[in-house]
């Protein structure tokens, strides 16, 4: 979790846009998972107005009911403006046949840009067949998009497993693709860990974004299979300055300052993989790193105003950092105390990493022993995750006085290629070629 390191935006889809639907009336209101905004982090540099771009022209932040283009040089779901819902998924690959998998990616890749301009998948829910299942499972027929953005990774086990390669593909991981070392203090489940393929699914409807995630299982059934996935609601920072900033479930103002989208300049040098890093596939794409962190809800809610505050460096009614005015003013680290939240992720107390976030809160019942079983599902994208989320984690394990309230439950880390360029296009293709 990252204070300073709060960096989401909207993004830059320089290519050809998909297919739109045209506008559809909702058969019934947004449904909501409830909660607040989480995201624990807020100062990492620079939040301008958030803008969602289309080749050479940048549009303001679409409506709940837009659709975001599917094709572009770098896939959506990054920089784009956050949407209010998430359904993240990990798949293991259980096939072992490297053209059924290709095959799967175009199926994925097909269906993917269909649902993000609010078609149905294939040819649709109702089929002429009664004796067939449809294509689409129909749960968001007379749905909108919803700004739905399905963005895809691949794990470090789709190169090797048990030291094995499996594709063909263990000379072409990117160096960047490590696994993580092991921080103090993670308690990681292997159950909520790991995995060789990954979608996320952002909507500002929770029933769209589970419908993609819901379809893309089917479609993807005796070759792949959902490892592990996770739902959030309330985006965890605010892509705009002048919007209010959420609040995340320790009552906290959360991403007071991201880079957005229109940050070109800021999205090469921290978040887009450059043409000498390496591989030649890799080239316009990033590296996501999703990060499962429980909260000790119910001993935060026993700790006094006071503590709560010098943990995180801000005042909890404005979202002042300490010795300021306003949210949005510059912080004063060393006003703050050593093991300060917001002091310990800023990026001048780590030779200046800076990481692109859009987490997302989340509540999955109670434990057992009647505590809330909530927090953040983290998610940070950077150029490189040696130079990004190691170093920064790394410091916020040994010293954050915020630990005293949060473990590290579960954890992957993702090669996400570029964008899907145009309708011959699909997620991987060169890193199959």
């Amino acid at each position: 979790m990252t204070e300073a390191n709060t960096t989401t935006g909207s993004e830059r889809n320089a290519g050809p846009a998909a297919d739109t639907a045209s506008p559809r009336p909702s058969r019934r209101a947004l449904l909501g998972w409830g909660g607040a905004g989480l995201a624990l982090g807020a100062a990492a540099a620079g939040g301008t107005a958030a803008a969602l771009r289309t080749g050479a022209d940048a549009q303001p932040a679409a409506s709940g009911g837009d659709a975001v283009p599917f094709h572009g040089a770098h896939q959506a779901g990054i920089a784009t403006p956050v949407q209010d819902r998430l359904h993240f998924a990990s798949f293991d690959v259980t096939t072992t046949d490297r053209a059924a998998l290709v095959k799967l990616l175009q199926d994925w890749t097909a269906a993917a840009a269909r649902m993000t301009a609010g078609h149905e998948v294939g040819d649709g829910a109702i089929s002429d067949n009664e004796e067939l299942p449809p294509d689409d499972t129909g749960e968001a027929l007379g749905l909108k998009p919803s700004r739905l953005t399905l963005t895809f990774g691949v794990g470090p086990g789709l190169f090797e497993k048990d030291g094995k390669d499996r594709f063909g593909l263990r000379a072409r991981r990117p160096k960047a693709l490590i696994d993580l070392p092991a921080f103090p203090g993670d308690n990681l489940d292997p159950a909520r860990s790991g995995g060789d393929l990954c979608v996320q699914a952002c909507a500002d409807d929770p029933q769209v974004a589970v419908h993609a995630i819901r379809n893309l299982a089917r479609i993807g059934m005796g070759k792949v299979a959902i490892r592990w996935s996770q739902l959030g609601f309330g985006k965890t920072s605010s892509t705009t300055p002048d919007a209010q900033t959420p609040r995340n479930m320790m009552g906290f103002k959360d991403g007071t300052r991201n880079i957005a989208g229109t940050e070109t300049a800021r999205l090469d040098k921290h978040v887009w993989v450059g043409e000498k890093d390496g591989p030649d596939w890799m080239t316009g794409g990033s590296y996501l790193v999703a990060r499962r962190i429980r909260m000790h809800i119910e001993t935060w809610d026993r700790t006094s105003l006071r503590e709560q505050e010098d943990v995180f460096g801000r005042d909890k009614a404005e979202g002042a950092p300490v010795g300021r005015e306003r949210e949005h003013d510059e912080p004063l680290l060393k006003a703050m105390k050593p093991d300060a939240h917001v002091r310990l992720a800023h990026p001048d107390s780590n030779n200046g990493v800076t990481i692109l976030r859009r987490g997302y809160s989340f509540t999955d019942g109670t434990d057992g022993l009647g505590r809330l079983d909530a927090g953040l599902f983290f998610i940070a994208y950077q150029r490189d995750v040696r130079d990004g989320f190691v170093p920064l984690q790394t410091n916020l394990a040994r010293n954050d006085a915020l630990n005293e309230y949060i473990q590290h439950v579960g954890s992957a880390v993702f090669a996400v290629p570029p964008g899907v360029r145009d309708k011959g296009d699909w997620w991987g293709k060169a890193l199959f070629a």
